[in-house]
């Protein structure tokens, strides 16, 4: 998750790291917080893989910057994330909400179409945060306020979002 919003938030344009890391934060840092010590050891790596550029400019203040850009490689990486995402940034809210924000940057819709529907076959399985002999628990099955609270605000969040795909695919599948 972290390699790819690096990537797609220098798809977009070249930034400073301290920027990044602003960036990655306000996408998913409420949720999941980006560390330093995850953060630039990701970027060395993905320099190293030729996927990023590095170059300093000069600073505010006395030290110069370090900016960083995408290479081909970066996008062609970017690219491939996009089409074949793993299981996981599906399944996970703020893993596939990372996805979203940099979806558009894959040119094909019906990729993105295909992204989205996994999305929409994964919510359309029954599924629920608790269980009774096997079968998922209903919102009016939970046996307390609070467990009635979180199965009630994850239905209406999950029907908001399948009704959100459902018109997203439909709009991707019509012709350009």
């Amino acid at each position: 998750m972290l390699e790819l919003s690096i990537l797609g938030f220098l798809a977009e344009e070249p930034l400073h790291g301290y920027e990044l890391k602003e960036r990655i934060k306000a996408l998913s840092g409420h949720v999941r917080p980006v560390s330093d010590g995850a953060l630039y050891p990701a970027i060395t790596r993905l320099i190293k893989a030729g996927k990023l550029d590095e170059h300093t400019k000069p600073g505010a203040g006395a030290a110069p910057r370090r900016i960083l850009s995408l290479t081909e490689a970066g996008r062609e990486d970017l690219l491939e994330r996009l089409r074949h995402p793993k299981q996981v940034e599906i399944t996970d809210q703020v893993r596939f909400n990372t996805l979203l924000a940099f979806l558009r940057h894959l040119p094909d819709r019906r990729e993105q179409a295909g992204v989205l529907r996994r999305r929409l076959e994964f919510l359309t399985a029954p599924t629920s945060f608790f269980y009774d002999g096997g079968q998922p628990v209903r919102a009016e099955e939970a046996q307390d306020l609070f467990r009635q609270g979180m199965l009630r605000v994850a239905r209406a969040t999950g029907e908001a979002e399948r009704a959100w795909l459902t018109e997203a695919i439909a709009l991707l599948d019509q012709p350009s």
